[in-house]
């Protein structure tokens, strides 16, 4: 949303980032030209009132939101506030999957006020074919409502960060190669395989494997590491707020998620020019690297087939993935298409 907004100012545009509370890592990211309205919930549901009144005051030519839950939310205050705003509603992961990680009624809930509601947007977006495909398989949406936007993943903030300076040890000259993977530390990331894949690895050949980022699986995965007795292998540092440092200097990008909704860090690693190996899971990995083309794929959870993956490409040395496979996510493309969504332009 950052980089939409951000590519919406450069061809002139008045763009307001509305957020339910104006807090994250990211914020120290937007440019000035963009306008920050917090509208100080507490949560996203408790936001309603604020973001009608803020329609009602501002009406603003579109609105675009992001996930389901604010989707909701979104559409709600649109319907309250009797606006023109033209409201497009934005999906970045399958919803099955969403649904089947909320407790209780939530998911039954959400997936029925999907099924109502999002109807009344002009269009919805999707990350990929395979989150349009799952949506309509859930909630019985007609395919025609939907459209396929990928997400602009290649910035001028990617092309910077892919060139800065990195200081660490392990890509110093003559060490082993890292292997590298990004992600949020739960399930969905499934970085357990990943770690037991590396340990089969490790025995054959002199490797590293570092994992960026910061969640509520650190303590299982260390004890995996432990336990596997890899821990001088592998390295957890925590979040990195240029990762495109670390991709465009190790020897293999990996993700080994159990779902996505598109998975961008394929694309971030296709553009620092970083070999990749990913699984094959639903959804967006087999549109990034067109069936394979660009990198491996293999099943979900098969420690042993990512293992085998990996070891072909230290043994081979794959070679830089080309410039068409990152293009359909360059910035300017993808405003381009949200602009004729958006603006009708």
């Amino acid at each position: 949303m950052l980089n939409l907004a951000h590519g919406f100012c450069e061809r002139g545009y008045t763009v307001d980032l509305v957020l339910v509370k104006a807090v994250g890592a990211y914020l120290q990211d937007l440019h000035k030209s963009v306008r920050v309205v917090d509208l100080d919930a507490s949560r996203t549901l408790t936001s309603l009132p604020a973001l009608a009144r803020y329609l009602r005051n501002q009406q603003p030519t579109a609105l675009l939101s992001a996930m389901n839950y604010a989707n909701v939310i979104a559409l709600l205050a649109w319907r309250w506030a009797k606006v023109q705003t033209r409201i497009v509603v934005s999906v970045h992961n399958n919803l099955s999957k969403d649904v089947g990680e909320a407790t209780g009624p939530r998911g039954p809930v959400i997936t029925y006020l999907i099924k109502y509601l999002y109807k009344w947007a002009y269009k919805v977006v999707t990350v990929s074919r395979g989150v349009a495909e799952d949506l309509c398989e859930v909630t019985g949406l007609a395919s025609e409502s939907t459209r396929v936007i990928y997400n602009p993943v290649v910035t001028p903030t990617l092309r910077e960060g892919a060139k800065a300076g990195l200081t660490h040890s392990w890509f110093e000259k003559n060490r082993p190669p890292v292997l590298l993977a990004v992600g949020r530390l739960r399930p969905q990331k499934d970085f357990a395989t990943l770690i037991k894949a590396f340990a089969q690895v490790r025995k054959k050949h002199a490797a590293r494997l570092l994992i960026l980022g910061e969640g509520p699986e650190r303590p299982k995965l260390e004890l995996l590491i432990k336990e596997l007795k890899i821990e001088n292998d592998v390295s957890m540092p925590g979040f990195a707020h240029n990762p495109y440092a670390f991709m465009s200097r190790a020897s293999l990008f990996i993700l080994s998620s159990a779902w996505e909704g598109l998975g961008i860090v394929l694309v971030e690693a296709l553009y620092c020019g970083t070999p990749v190996v990913s699984t094959d899971c639903e959804s967006g990995p087999r549109e990034i690297l067109k069936d394979g083309e660009y990198g491996q794929l293999v099943s979900v959870g098969d420690v042993n087939a990512m293992a085998r993956a990996i070891e072909t490409v230290l043994t081979d040395q794959s070679s830089s993935p080309p410039e068409e496979s990152w293009y359909p996510f360059e910035l300017q493309t993808v405003v381009s298409q949200y602009q004729e969504v958006l603006l009708g332009t």
